[in-house]
């Protein structure tokens, strides 16, 4: 059985989690956005000019460093959000036994908003990686296609 004094401590690290957890999913939404417009440069010419390239190793580097990036803030974002979620709620139930109503709907409001802010990373990230996976397998498959023409007419040649 746990002491009051443990359950103490407990509650008073709980609490002091909620703020880096709120700059920890503002950190991840701002990332997201860099991603984002990232993605829209990876689309509209960056893709290409790696094509052009041709250099197959640098294309699988970038796109599993992208693609790891996006698998980061799919799977952090939800779950700061839920820490998010979880902080305030304690406080919150504590004030509702008090009859605390204003201390009850700030906690609620705090719980409502990192819990979207969680679940918008997660969504953006999700997105990001799905459509990566995507555009760097195309590219992969042309590269290797392009590699495969190239050595083919040189086996034939001699």
């Amino acid at each position: 059985m746990l002491s009051s004094y443990s359950l103490s401590i407990m509650h008073q690290i709980t609490g002091l989690l909620l703020e880096p957890v709120t700059w920890g999913l503002l950190t991840l939404l701002a990332l997201s956005l860099w991603e984002t417009g990232l993605a829209f440069g990876e689309r509209w010419g960056g893709l290409q000019r790696l094509a052009a390239r041709g250099d197959l190793e640098l294309a699988t580097r970038q796109g599993r460093r992208r693609i790891e990036r996006a698998d980061f803030i799919t799977r952090i974002s939800p779950m700061l959000g839920l820490m998010g979620t979880l902080i305030p709620l304690g406080p919150g139930l504590s004030a509702l036994g008090e009859g605390e109503l204003s201390i009850l709907t700030t906690a609620m409001t705090v719980a409502f908003d990192t819990t979207v802010m969680g679940l918008l990373g997660g969504i953006v990230g999700f997105v990001l990686g799905r459509l990566r996976r995507r555009w760097y397998d195309q590219l992969l498959a042309k590269l290797e296609t392009d590699r495969h023409a190239v050595v083919q007419p040189l086996r034939e040649a001699a």
